[in-house]
């Protein structure tokens, strides 16, 4: 989902080699997604990438109202050029370790477009936008204090350091503040709503469940995965349709990465506010929680490893309903799309939907399979998703 809370997988780089396919945006999203994968910081790495490159396309087309800074001239500038000189500036300046495999994407784009006055116009056009959308994002990331472990003096916590922190301090996009969607508080512990999702995720999301299908249970390890892509996935299915031009693509790759962006840091404050227990936190101390109805079970497991952050609301819930709210907003308000997607803890497997519904389910499902998602939870994630979403959309001018 997130760089602060990716699992390590190897990357590779064979999307960065450009096909006969003719949109460019989207070739250079796959490749800046795999690239950001692997630098200090994903989701947000990947918005800046696309919002310079919307910035940058539409300079050129003219289809969309301008509200940014003035690029200077873009007539006949190539498109082409603008985007990989857009993708390449904010990589570099994002991932410096990764220069080498930057300047190779980089090459490889423009030596397949004829050298000449549009590619030189196109390299300045995406090299002034990316330079005024770095600029603009310079400061989201200032005054993060470091976590610093609850404990009392002396009481020795475990020492691994919790991911997803900083993510909850950063400078909005678009929200008022990060707290703006902060939802309620989680259950109660004495409440029977309480009950009813600790039994749930008790018996269904458990290691040795013998009530998950094996169905579910591959669904949940689908959706297991804490990188981006399986959520740009996404975008890209419908970005590969039929008919679609580069500018509306370009756009919608950077509404989407926004709402992703947004997301990161609502869902994270809200988290590190609450700071409520994990599943195989609770079940294990089942006994505590003064509650008749939540039997412990001292050597509950989940069927996934538990990310290391707190549980309350549910993060892959919220980024699915941010993206499919955006993903609506951009077809006229349609929830009857055909979408698909991959995921690297999946490999080979692309699981299809023909609408937002679909998916957004799905993945609150697969969380609570999973064992690390309880279902208020996942509603809740659903809800917030739907207003970052709403607002994202709404900046970008997608009806």
């Amino acid at each position: 989902m997130s760089s602060c809370v990716r699992t390590l997988w190897p990357i590779v780089l064979g999307l960065a080699v450009f096909t006969a396919r003719a949109d460019i945006v989207t070739d250079w999203a796959d490749t800046t997604t795999e690239i950001a994968d692997e630098g200090p910081s994903t989701v947000r790495t990947i918005a800046v990438a696309q919002s310079a490159v919307y910035q940058a396309v539409n300079a050129i087309t003219g289809r969309y109202p301008r509200d940014r800074a003035d690029l200077g001239s873009a007539q006949g500038a190539s498109v082409e050029a603008a985007v990989a000189a857009a993708s390449r500036a904010v990589l570099l300046q994002e991932a410096p370790a990764l220069k080498d495999r930057i300047e190779a994407a980089y090459t490889r784009a423009l030596t397949a477009i004829v050298d000449g006055d549009a590619r030189t116009r196109g390299v300045g056009v995406g090299e002034r936008a990316a330079a005024d959308v770095l600029t603009r994002h310079s400061h989201d990331q200032d005054s993060i204090e470091p976590y610093r472990p609850v404990t009392s003096p002396g009481v020795y916590v475990p020492t691994t350091i919790p991911t997803g922190w900083s993510l909850g301090q950063r400078r909005p996009w678009f929200m008022k503040s990060a707290a703006q969607f902060r939802p309620g508080p989680p259950p109660a512990l004495k409440s029977e709503l309480w009950a009813r999702d600790y039994n749930e995720i008790k018996a269904v999301g458990s290691a040795t469940s013998t009530v998950r299908t094996a169905e579910q249970t591959e669904i949940a390890r689908f959706w297991a995965t804490n990188l981006p892509d399986v959520h740009l996935g996404l975008a890209r299915s419908v970005a590969l349709a039929p008919g679609r031009e580069v500018t509306r693509n370009a756009r919608l790759y950077a509404a989407v990465a926004a709402a992703m962006n947004e997301t990161e840091t609502s869902v994270f404050e809200a988290k590190y506010h609450y700071l409520f227990w994990r599943p195989i936190t609770a079940i294990r101390n089942g006994d505590r929680d003064d509650n008749s109805a939540t039997e412990r079970d001292a050597d509950w497991g989940p069927m996934i490893v538990t990310p290391m952050q707190p549980e309350y609301p549910c993060a892959h819930c919220m980024l699915a309903s941010a993206i499919t709210t955006v993903l609506r907003a951009e077809a006229g308000g349609s929830a009857a799309l055909d979408l698909s997607t991959t995921s690297n803890t999946a490999r080979g497997v692309t699981r299809r939907w023909t609408s937002t519904d679909a998916v957004v389910q799905e993945v609150s499902m697969a969380r609570i399979w999973a064992g690390v998602h309880y279902r208020n939870s996942t509603e809740v994630g659903n809800h917030m998703g739907q207003q970052v979403g709403a607002l994202v959309a709404a900046a970008y001018g997608l009806h």
